[in-house]
C-alpha cells in the first residue's frame, strides 16, 4: 500500500513536476507477466523516476547499505526502501552474486517486473560500463524477456555526491524486449552469458548514446581512487600560512 501511496500521491507527482520526464517506448514494457527491465545507472534519482513512470509495479535489487545506515537518516532510508518494496542485496563476499540472483528469480516467479542495473553500481562519470552477467543468468533461468532502458539527463540533474537535484531535462527511453529463448538451458555457459549481457548493454547504449567503457565501473572507480591517493601521498598540499 505504501508503494502506491508513494507513486501516486507523495513522490510520483512531485517527480513529474520537478523533472518533467519525457517518456519514450513505454509500449515495450509488457502489461502483464514477468520481465526484466535493465537500465543504465547514473543517479540516485533513477530509483524513483523509472518506477514513477511505469504503469506496473517494479521491484529493484537495492544495495544492502541503503538498509543498514546509522542514525535517524539510516532508519528513515531503510524504512523508505522497504516500504517501496525494494530488496536488499549484500554485494560483498563470494555468495553476493548468487544471493542477488535468488532474490531476482523470486520476484520473476511471482509474475512481476524486476529492475536491475547490469553495471552493478552508479556510473561516476556519466559513461556506460561493462555489464555483469547476473542479468543473463536470470533471463535464462526464468525464461523472461529483457527490456532495455536508458535514463538520460539524470546524471546532470543529480550526479553522485549531490544531495539536492537540480532542474534538468530528463528522458526515460525503453527499447524493444530482447528475447533470449534461443539460449534456453545454457545458463552455465560463460561465453553465452557474456554474449547475452553484451547484447543487453549494446541495446542500452543505443538508447542512451553514452560513451562505452569495456571495464567494470567498480574496478575503474577503485583504480582512480587509488591513483588519486597515491598522487596526494607523493605531492601533499602545502599548509596554508
Amino acid at each position: 500500500m505504501f508503494y502506491h501511496l508513494l507513486k501516486y500521491v507523495l513522490l510520483g507527482p512531485l517527480l513529474r513536476v520537478v523533472f518533467r520526464p519525457r517518456i519514450e517506448g513505454l509500449e515495450h514494457v509488457p502489461a502483464s507477466g514477468p520481465a526484466i527491465v535493465a537500465g543504465n545507472h547514473l543517479s540516485f534519482s533513477d530509483h524513483f523516476l523509472m518506477p514513477a513512470v511505469l504503469k506496473r509495479r517494479i521491484t529493484f535489487l537495492a544495495k544492502a547499505e541503503y538498509f543498514t545506515g546509522p542514525g535517524l537518516k539510516g532508519r528513515l532510508t531503510a524504512f523508505f526502501f522497504r516500504s517501496a518494496g525494494q530488496i536488499p542485496v549484500d554485494r560483498s563476499g563470494k555468495e553476493a552474486g548468487q544471493a542477488a540472483i535468488r532474490e531476482g528469480l523470486g520476484v520473476l516467479a511471482k509474475g512481476e517486473l524486476l529492475g536491475i542495473y547490469p553495471e552493478g553500481t552508479r556510473s561516476h562519470d556519466g559513461r556506460l560500463y561493462k555489464g555483469k552477467v547476473g542479468v543473463a543468468v536470470m533471463a535464462l533461468r526464468a525464461g523472461v524477456p529483457v527490456i532495455p532502458c536508458a535514463m538520460i539527463g539524470t546524471f546532470e540533474a543529480q550526479p553522485p555526491g549531490k544531495v539536492v537535484p537540480t532542474l534538468h531535462p530528463v528522458v526515460i527511453r525503453f527499447g524493444r524486449p530482447l528475447d533470449f529463448s534461443r539460449y534456453a538451458g545454457m545458463e552455465s555457459e560463460k561465453a553465452i552469458l557474456r554474449a547475452i549481457t553484451d547484447e543487453i548493454m549494446y541495446a542500452i547504449l543505443t538508447l542512451s548514446g553514452q560513451e562505452y567503457v569495456d571495464q567494470y565501473a567498480a574496478v575503474v572507480k577503485a583504480e582512480q581512487t587509488a591513483a588519486k591517493g597515491e598522487k596526494e601521498r607523493r605531492f601533499p598540499r602545502a599548509p596554508l600560512s
